[in-house]
């Protein structure tokens, strides 16, 4: 479909934050999610992170549309990778 939409969660813990999305995220769709935009010191870039669990923020994402399509583990980091028609 042209109009397919990826979106990424990688997750540092099972507890809150949860980082949401990169500078390239869609704005409206992390007001839905109401993340905040932070810039951490050292990098040039920034990410979006809510104070939600993972758990929470998936079922939010279900609710818009979107399901898991993998999960992998990096590190101590786990990421979702979520598809939307």
């Amino acid at each position: 479909s042209p109009h397919a939409t990826h979106h990424s969660v990688p997750v540092p813990q099972e507890a809150g934050p949860t980082m949401v999305g990169d500078e390239h995220s869609d704005p409206h769709l992390m007001s839905i999610l109401g993340a905040t935009k932070r810039t951490t010191l050292g990098n040039n870039f920034s990410e979006y992170y809510v104070n939600d669990a993972p758990r929470v923020v998936l079922d939010k994402l279900e609710n818009l549309g979107y399901r898991v399509v993998s999960m992998t583990g990096v590190g101590q980091t786990l990421v979702w990778c979520l598809h939307r028609e």
